[in-house]
């Protein structure tokens, strides 16, 4: 069936190679930008892990995969942390301390992206504080990554000279 598909796709290209380009105008641009931009996502889904197709009563469906629920529940996680920062401190912080190997420096690499794209503050080369409750983030940053050895979590009262830290996340 897909040689078929294949064989059409060449006859059309050999008979009138501009097809293609016109697409978009016959389809409508938003249409055919929407329907391209979903049909990329969802093959990016599918490269990840992070979707499967499965098949029930004749019809094809999507469906999230371990990875893929495990990659949505930190997503979330990280949405709710940038809502979070907005609310009153309970004048204690969060640092999240890691060590990990070099020969997982991918994974090293990515802790130190999510650290960031959250909003922490880097105390050193792996030490980062958040003035706020984030340790669902961890946990799931945790599992996801596979480092719950190589990183800690602590909450303190106080840390030495912070009136930097403070000034950083906006903080009385």
């Amino acid at each position: 069936m897909a040689a078929v598909g294949v064989a059409g796709v060449l006859a059309v290209t050999m008979l009138a190679p501009n097809v293609f380009q016109l697409l978009p105008h016959i389809m409508g641009k938003k249409r055919y930008k929407l329907a391209f931009q979903t049909k990329t996502a969802v093959s990016r889904l599918l490269v990840k892990g992070h979707i499967r197709f499965i098949t029930r009563d004749g019809k094809k469906y999507i469906e999230l995969t371990d990875v893929g629920r495990r990659t949505l529940a930190l997503e979330r996680e990280k949405a709710r942390i940038t809502d979070v920062s907005r609310k009153k401190w309970d004048k204690r912080y969060r640092l999240v301390m890691f060590d990990i190997p070099q020969r997982r420096k991918s994974t090293r690499d990515r802790v130190r992206l999510l650290m960031h794209e959250c909003g922490f503050l880097r105390l050193q080369d792996s030490v980062w504080v958040f003035p706020h409750d984030c340790e669902e983030l961890i946990a799931l940053a945790k599992a996801d990554l596979r480092i719950g050895r190589d990183i800690v979590y602590a909450v303190v009262e106080s840390i030495e000279n912070d009136g930097w830290i403070k000034r950083h996340f906006g903080l009385r």
